[in-house]
């Protein structure tokens, strides 16, 4: 037990370390560390929602395949950091591997209570969605949020609501319906103070995970990823 403790804090250790791109960070992963320590490099990297994110593809993967994806991971971070009214974040998948964490607000996003996407909203999509035109080979995931104003009824539907409405648009701007799976989780994930206005606000959102696929995991594997 003390061993795997200190295992798990040199891990957090090493993972939390200022500098560090996702291409090291994959190829520490892909060694088998991030199944040594489990829950734990999932927190710290997905904030407790790491092992959520992307489909698991049953095997291992090894070092070099981790670090070949991380720097694919780290080159496309780079880029939607343009994007001007979303957070871009690196987080863990299912597999141990690097992605991508995009937060949209929900109040540039949607009317509140409503689920239709503004003008502006489109546009940020847009750009978005051509900024993944290259980065075919992987999964998005997107969660709808709300804050606890109303029912636990009407917060699930209007989360999903929105999820679905972001997946709809960025479907129709090039992305493949078939990489995009959507769930709405009402207000059960705050990322901040229900309490407050500021907090409320924070926590109606919309969070889009960008994962490896099998395709770019085989392609990484068999050293054809570019």
């Amino acid at each position: 037990m003390k061993k795997a403790i200190l295992s798990f804090l040199c891990a957090a250790m090493i993972f939390s370390g200022c500098g560090m791109s996702n291409t090291g960070k994959g190829a520490l992963i892909g060694t088998g560390a991030g199944a040594a320590v489990g829950a734990g490099i999932g927190a710290i990297f997905g904030n407790g929602k790491g092992a959520a994110i992307g489909a698991a593809v049953g095997t291992a993967v090894g070092a070099s395949a981790g670090a070949i994806i991380g720097k694919k991971m780290d080159k496309k971070a780079e880029e939607l950091a343009a994007l001007q009214n979303a957070q871009v974040e690196q987080v863990e998948d299912a597999n141990g591997l690097q992605a991508i964490k995009v937060t949209f607000n929900s109040g540039i996003l949607f009317p509140t209570n409503g689920s239709s996407l503004s003008a502006d909203s489109k546009k940020e999509l847009a750009q978005f969605a051509q900024k993944m035109s290259d980065m075919v080979d992987t999964d998005i995931t997107i969660y709808g949020h709300t804050d606890n104003t109303g029912s636990d009824a009407v917060n699930e539907k209007l989360s999903a609501q929105r999820a679905e409405s972001v997946a709809t648009y960025l479907k129709s701007c090039g992305i493949a319906g078939s990489r995009m799976t959507t769930e709405g989780k009402s207000y059960s994930m705050p990322v901040a103070d229900n309490a407050t206005k500021e907090g409320r606000a924070q926590n109606r959102r919309v969070e889009i995970y960008i994962s490896a696929n099998e395709d770019m995991i085989k392609a990484a594997e068999d050293g054809k990823l570019n």
